[in-house]
């Protein structure tokens, strides 16, 4: 079963049966990515593990409207940004437009298996090609290849236009591409994991 599929499926069992073992596997199976994401915003560990916490929580209290969410990934997404943004307002230490700073390690996760066919320099060329990225774009580049959403699924959670995803993922993978070796930028230029539309 695909994760779209599993997810959905973990969603019914929590609104028809209030099912806490989907709950917890819906947990297991999104909370490292809500973390993930949310420390690109917060910049505090602690802040976003409670934040996430809090998503969960919030789900878990309007389990019985569950089955009227449409996309329970996205609408996760979207809680987190949400209760970041209010974690940030709240205590004026970083704001969203300030993510300069960020690491990009602190919020990829991590080695897929196609980065580990790549050899220790090109993995390394990569990653710094990913830190050099403006801090939008990297967030987006995050949530498009790290955790799978679509380009609506990204402009809905961040309130952005799709043509501005598929502009920023462009630009993205050509700056990408661009610290590769001339053999391995066609092939890395064309993967169609960066084609979502």
């Amino acid at each position: 079963m695909n994760e779209l599929a599993t997810i959905t499926a973990l969603q019914q069992r929590i609104a028809l049966y209030e099912d806490m073992r989907a709950y917890q596997e819906l947990y297991g199976l999104l909370f490292s990515r809500l973390f993930h994401f949310s420390y690109a915003m917060v910049r505090s560990r602690e802040a976003a593990e409670e934040i996430v916490s809090d998503v969960f929580i919030k789900l878990w209290q309007m389990r019985n409207e569950l089955g009227k969410v449409a996309a329970l990934k996205v609408y996760l997404y979207t809680i987190t940004r949400n209760f970041s943004l209010n974690y940030i307002t709240r205590n004026h230490k970083h704001h969203w437009e300030s993510l300069e700073a960020f690491d990009e390690a602190d919020f990829m996760n991590p080695v897929t298996p196609e980065e580990l066919a790549i050899s220790a320099d090109m993995h390394q060329r990569i990653q710094e090609a990913i830190r050099q990225l403006p801090p939008q774009c990297r967030i987006i580049f995050q949530l498009v290849r790290e955790d799978g959403l679509k380009y609506r699924e990204v402009a809905e959670v961040l309130q952005l236009s799709v043509l501005t995803v598929r502009n920023q993922m462009s630009i993205a993978v050509r700056k990408i591409a661009a610290a590769l070796p001339p053999s391995l930028r066609r092939q890395f230029a064309s993967t169609d994991k960066f084609s979502r539309s």
